[in-house]
């Protein structure tokens, strides 16, 4: 079972490599419903009203900023920091919930960060080049990618 938890946190950190406020959105829901049972107190507050309130509202900013042609590449320093923190957030958060360590679990979502972070702007790079389509179709399948992915991993 400890396996499962630790792909289940690398998982997440993928998501919040290809967009970063969808994966702690995806937390703080499954801890607001009682789908993630938090065991350190540390990461309480992801079930918050608050918390669930703030990324909700953010990652949709986000599904909608990410779209824009001013927006900086994901890879950028501050952008992959951020994927960086958040995947380390959200990856401890889902190990907590199955009492095992915070600290693997934040490194496992950290790394994923990464992963997805440069993964995700390859491969969104190649499709829009190979099909010689628009970045647009691409960056909305991402997105779905990216909500289902997060929604399969906390529900686990």
């Amino acid at each position: 079972m400890t396996g499962n938890y630790l792909a289940l946190a690398f998982g997440i950190g993928v998501v919040a490599g290809l967009r970063s406020l969808t994966a702690p959105a995806a937390v703080a829901w499954a801890v607001h419903l009682g789908w993630l049972d938090l065991h350190d107190p540390r990461l309480a507050f992801m079930g918050s009203t608050v918390a669930v309130a703030i990324f909700s509202l953010l990652a949709v900013g986000e599904l909608v900023a990410d779209k824009l042609p001013r927006t900086p590449k994901r890879t950028a320093l501050v952008a992959l920091l951020a994927r960086i923190l958040i995947g380390g957030l959200c990856g401890a958060s889902l190990c907590a919930s199955a009492n095992q360590s915070p600290l693997i679990g934040a490194v496992l979502g950290a790394t994923g960060g990464v992963v997805g972070a440069f993964a995700g702007y390859d491969i969104r790079r190649r499709l829009v080049s190979g099909l010689k389509i628009k970045d647009m179709p691409v960056a909305l399948f991402e997105d779905l990618m990216a909500i289902g992915l997060a929604c399969f991993f906390v529900s686990r």
